[in-house]
């Protein structure tokens, strides 16, 4: 890993811890006067999800450009010039280390073992990126699923200030949290994998060797289990609320729960 890609994760990191700690209080209680009233721990989880908006559209963005105007890394996907590819996966990575302290500095409120595991794996997966610069394609390819970030942490930022399920603002941004989290989640699932079999038998897949294969077919097999079990959660979520809101009942908050994301 070159030391550029180094400032980039400590950067970040600390740039993230500050946002949380200093802008992030300044800019919501000037927002909204709700925000003064949550109790201390939903005040820490507001915070993060904030933060967490904050690098999804980052990264989410960079990404974007890359995949439209990064020739290098479309052209050989497997070890195309990676330099761009490093800087967004660094500044996730910071990300990562971040959340992880804030998860273990709050546990009895925020802890939750199964993001853990879901950081330290996406680190060890991007780990190969930094250090061998390989696989620039596909590693930015899945991080334009943080662009359904920014919707699931509103839904959240709703629910906090009690909004009820039935508000248009509610129910619009759960549409759009349904539609964005298919597009960048579901519907890139055949191109990515027909991207990824193009490679399998080539000299450049069997350069990898196997530990960098295993550490990215099997991450992408269990992270898309998870995009399809969670669509299937905000699809079933988002009907009930439309329908609710149509027919102009109550939804039950407990039931129509789209997604407990912290993160991403």
């Amino acid at each position: 890993m070159d030391m550029r890609e180094v400032y980039v994760v400590a950067g970040s990191f600390v740039g993230f811890q500050l946002f949380f700690s200093c802008v992030s209080p300044v800019l919501s209680s000037n927002f909204t006067q709700g925000y003064g009233k949550l109790p201390p721990h939903k005040l820490n989880d507001w915070n993060s999800r904030l933060v967490s908006t904050v690098h999804a559209l980052i990264v989410g963005l960079f990404c974007l450009y890359i995949l439209w105007y990064d020739d290098a890394v479309n052209e050989d996907p497997v070890w195309g010039d990676p330099n761009m590819v490093k800087l967004n996966v660094a500044i996730t990575c910071g990300y990562l280390f971040y959340d992880l302290v804030l998860l273990a500095c709050n546990w009895s409120t925020m802890g939750d073992i199964f993001f853990v595991c879901h950081h330290l794996a996406a680190l060890y997966a991007y780990g190969f990126v930094l250090t061998r610069g390989v696989l620039p394609y596909f590693a930015n390819f899945r991080l334009i699923s943080e662009l359904s970030t920014p919707f699931v942490n509103q839904r959240w930022f709703f629910e906090a200030l009690a909004y009820p399920r039935t508000h248009p603002l509610v129910v619009a941004n759960g549409v759009a949290m349904a539609v964005v989290f298919f597009l960048v989640r579901i519907a890139v699932m055949p191109p990515y994998w027909a991207k990824v079999f193009g490679t399998f038998g080539t000299p450049a897949f069997e350069r990898l060797g196997l530990a960098a294969q295993v550490a990215w077919i099997v991450s992408c097999v269990c992270l898309d289990i998870l995009n399809t079990i969670w669509m299937y959660k905000i699809t079933r979520g988002c009907y009930k609320v439309i329908t609710g809101k149509l027919r102009g009942g109550k939804v039950d908050s407990k039931k129509s729960n789209y997604i407990n994301n912290h993160t991403d």
